[in-house]
C-alpha cells in the first residue's frame, strides 16, 4: 500500500479532512506520497525521539494526532526543535501525517467517544453534531465532543478522584464551580483545548464539563456548570490507540500491510511535568 492510498482513505472517508477546523493543518505534512508503507507508528506528538523510534521499528510513516507544522515556515534550521525533528524525519525517509481536529470531529470510534467510555459514561452521543442527519452509532457519523451519563450518580469529588486513577493522570485536575456535596450523572467532554464548547455542554444539561487548557478567567466567566481541566496531554494521550484502531478497522486491509506492522508509540511526549 502506498502512502497516497492511505492518505486518500483518511482524508476522504475515515477522519474526513474537510471537517478540520479552519486554523488546522491536517493531512500529510512531511514526506513522499509514492513510498510503499513499511510500517506505521501512531503518536500524540512528533518529536525526535518518536522519529528515532519509528526508524528502529522499520516504520516509514508516522500518523500523529498533533500536526508538527501549523503555519507557514520561513526557515528550516536545527536550532528550532520542531524544524530539527522535520529535518530528521526527511533524512530518515519517514513521512508524517496529522489527524488532529479532523479526528476530534469524528464521533464514532473517535477520540471523544473513547475517552467517554474510559471514564464510564453510557448513552454517549456527540456534544455537537456536524451532520445531524446521521444517526448515532453509524460509522460515518461526525461530531465534536461527547456527552453521556453515569450508570449511578457520583459525588463530583469522588468522580474526579476516580477518573484521575482511571486515566492515570500524574498532575492535578483543576476544577471550578464545584459543589462538593452534589451528585452528578450527566457529563460532557471535549478532548484538547475545548472550553469553547462549554455553552453546548450547559445547553444539553451537563452538570460537569471535562476538557483542558481552561484559563484562570474562564473559570470566572462560565457559571451554571462545573468545570474540570484534566490537562491537554492527559485528555488526548489515548489518541495513538484510537488512531491505531481506526487504521486497522477502516484503512489497512490484510493485503495492504500486516496488522502487526502498526505500532503505538511508547514515548511520553508531554512537554509539561508536574511538581508535587
Amino acid at each position: 500500500m502506498k502512502i497516497k492510498e492511505l492518505v486518500k482513505k483518511m482524508d476522504n472517508e475515515v477522519i474526513q479532512k474537510k471537517n478540520q477546523e479552519s486554523y488546522d493543518n491536517c493531512g500529510l505534512i512531511v514526506g513522499s506520497e509514492e513510498n510503499e508503507i513499511t510500517g506505521i507508528l501512531t503518536t500524540l506528538d512528533v518529536t525526535e525521539d518518536v522519529v528515532l523510534e519509528a526508524e528502529k521499528l522499520g516504520c516509514n510513516l508516522i500518523v500523529a494526532h498533533h500536526p508538527i507544522i501549523f503555519f507557514g515556515l520561513k526557515t528550516m534550521v536545527d536550532s528550532n526543535p520542531n524544524q530539527k525533528t522535520i529535518m530528521l524525519a526527511i533524512s530518515k525517509g519517514i513521512s508524517i501525517y496529522a489527524a488532529h481536529t479532523s479526528l476530534d470531529n469524528r464521533f464514532f470510534a473517535g477520540i471523544n467517544e473513547s475517552l467517554a467510555e474510559k471514564i464510564g459514561l453510557e448513552n454517549i452521543a456527540p456534544l455537537k453534531a456536524i451532520n445531524p442527519d446521521v444517526k448515532v452509532g453509524q460509522e460515518s457519523e461526525m461530531g465534536a465532543g461527547a456527552i453521556g451519563e453515569l450508570e449511578k450518580p457520583e459525588f463530583v469529588i469522588d468522580f474526579l478522584e476516580r477518573i484521575k486513577k482511571v486515566l492515570k493522570i500524574n498532575g492535578h485536575i483543576k476544577a471550578g464551580n464545584v459543589q462538593k456535596n452534589v451528585q452528578i450523572t450527566k457529563i460532557a467532554i471535549c478532548t484538547g483545548a475545548g472550553f469553547f464548547m462549554s455553552k453546548e455542554a450547559k445547553q444539553k444539561g451537563a452538570e460537569l464539563f471535562i476538557t483542558s487548557d481552561i484559563s484562570y478567567h474562564n473559570f470566572f466567566d462560565e457559571k451554571g456548570i462545573m468545570l474540570a481541566d484534566i490537562g491537554h496531554y492527559d485528555s488526548e494521550k489515548h489518541s495513538p490507540e484510537v488512531i491505531s484502531k481506526l487504521l486497522k478497522s477502516f484503512v489497512i486491509g490484510p493485503d495492504d500491510l500486516s496488522p502487526d506492522r502498526i505500532y503505538i508509540s511508547k514515548i511520553n511526549t508531554n512537554p509539561v511535568i508536574s511538581i508535587a
